[in-house]
C-alpha cells in the first residue's frame, strides 16, 4: 500500500508559487515501510514514520524537489493502489461567504471509500474547535483500525522506528 500526504506548502513565506501562478503545485513526502512492519507494530509506528516525514517537509526539501523534477522530467504518478491523506484545516472554507453567511463546514460532503481521508476543521455546538477525518475502511479493516487507536488512545506506547531509539506517544 501507498500512502501519500499532502502537505500545504502556503505555510511558507514568502510563498513558493509566483504571484499570479494559478493551479495546484504539490510535493509528495514519502514514509517507507515493509507490510511487515506496519502489521508487526501498532499503530502509533505507522504514525511516527508518518510524522518524520512531514517533518523532513520544508522549504530546501521542496525546492530539491523542484531541481530533480527539471533535471529529470515529471514522473507518473500512480495511484492505484495508493491512500491520500491531505490536512485542509487551513485552506480557509471556513471564511467563503457566498452571500448567505460563512460556511459551517468545508470539506468533502462523505469519506472517500479506500482512498483518501482529510483533517478537516469542525466546530462544536458549544464553540468548541476540533478536527474531523472521515475514514471509510473495509468492515475488517476498520475493525482493526478502531481496536489499534483505542489501545493508542488507553496506553502511552513506546514504538522504536529507529531500531535504536524510543518514541514514547502520551495523548
Amino acid at each position: 500500500m501507498r500512502m501519500i500526504l499532502l502537505n500545504n506548502a502556503g505555510k511558507f513565506n514568502p510563498p513558493l508559487l509566483p504571484e499570479g501562478y494559478y493551479g495546484n503545485g504539490f510535493v509528495l513526502s514519502t514514509a517507507v515501510a515493509t507490510a511487515g512492519e506496519i502489521s508487526k507494530n501498532p499503530i502509533g509506528y505507522g504514525l511516527e514514520l508518518i510524522r518524520k516525514a512531514k517533518m523532513e517537509f520544508d522549504r530546501e526539501y521542496i525546492k530539491s524537489v523542484a531541481d530533480l523534477l527539471v533535471i529529470k522530467g515529471r514522473p507518473h504518478i500512480a495511484v492505484e493502489g495508493a491512500y491520500v491523506v491531505s490536512d485542509v484545516r487551513h485552506t480557509g472554507f471556513k471564511e467563503v461567504d457566498f452571500g448567505w453567511g460563512k460556511a459551517i463546514y468545508g470539506g468533502p460532503a462523505k469519506a472517500i471509500p479506500i482512498l483518501a481521508s482529510f483533517y478537516v476543521p469542525f466546530e462544536r455546538k458549544k464553540g468548541e474547535n476540533g478536527i474531523l477525518i472521515p475514514i471509510c475502511l473495509p468492515a475488517q479493516a476498520m475493525e482493526r483500525f478502531v481496536k489499534e487507536l483505542k489501545n493508542l488512545l488507553d496506553d502511552n506506547t513506546v514504538i522504536d522506528v529507529n531500531r535504536s531509539s524510543l518514541i514514547m506517544f502520551a495523548l
